[in-house]
């Protein structure tokens, strides 16, 4: 079995987790998994997943606003995260970005909600997690206007783009997609990009990999994710969950 999993993109205080979250924790323990951070995608959810972090010794929060989120947000949004930024366990801002998947949120909102928090990161002095989604040439012309520090989370651009990212002083972030028979354009971006910016996630209760597809994700699933990247690297899993966790620990200023 694996060990020392680092799983740099979760979603426990999902509603999926609600019946059942102090066992999964219990069976995450006996599993490999020493780290997870846990990433907020509105108002509410930024302030359960620090409530998590301050339950759980191992976990780690990230706070932000999602692009879904971009038309439902109240006026004193960013009230609410500011507190939350002189956390101890608050280690990023995200989930920001954009997602041009479905007509709404309207691409302006999204775009100036993005803005605000790419300027809002500068002030806390804190690296982004970045969702982007269809829209790749909107989420590199303003990462190359802010120049942030971060991850681009579940990534799922073209090689070039990866690289890109790289040549930005980013990270990329890989999902149990790797696993999947139609992810020859994201094993190409896999193979791209350097070990030392590599980062491992589940993006869970979502992206479950092969053979667990469909069902709802958990972080020790990340063993078939680094074996995927593994066979793409010439590595072992272990190999690439220990180069991934540390990864990990000097983007976000954690020691484990």
């Amino acid at each position: 079995m694996v060990s020392g999993i680092f799983d740099s993109h979760a979603h426990y205080d999902d509603e999926r987790f609600r019946d059942d979250l102090p066992d999964v924790i219990s069976h995450l323990t006996q599993n490999g998994v020493c780290a997870v951070l846990n990433v907020g995608c509105d108002e509410q959810s930024s302030l359960s997943t620090v409530s998590l972090a301050k339950q759980i010794p191992w976990f780690y929060a990230a706070v932000g606003i999602h692009p879904h989120a971009a038309d439902e947000l109240s006026e004193h949004w960013m009230d609410t995260l500011m507190p939350l930024f002189s956390e101890e366990k608050v280690v990023a801002l995200g989930e920001i970005g954009l997602d041009y998947h479905w007509d709404t949120p309207d691409r302006e909102s999204q775009r100036t909600l993005f803005e605000a928090q790419l300027q809002l990161a500068q002030q806390v002095n804190l690296p982004v997690i970045i969702h982007s989604r269809d829209a790749c040439a909107d989420t590199m012309e303003l990462l190359h206007k802010y120049n942030p520090c971060g991850v681009v989370h579940c990534f799922s651009g073209s090689a070039e783009t990866a690289k890109e990212v790289v040549n930005m002083g980013m990270y990329v972030g890989f999902t149990g997609v790797v696993t999947f028979p139609n992810a020859r354009k994201t094993l190409e971006a896999v193979r791209a990009v350097p070990m030392e910016r590599l980062l491992l996630e589940t993006d869970c209760p979502y992206m479950a990999p092969v053979p667990f597809r469909g069902k709802r994700t958990t972080s020790d699933m990340i063993q078939y994710t680094a074996q995927a990247i593994a066979e793409q690297k010439g590595l072992s899993a272990q190999e690439v969950i220990d180069i991934a966790r540390e990864n990990t620990c000097r983007l976000f200023g954690i020691s484990l």
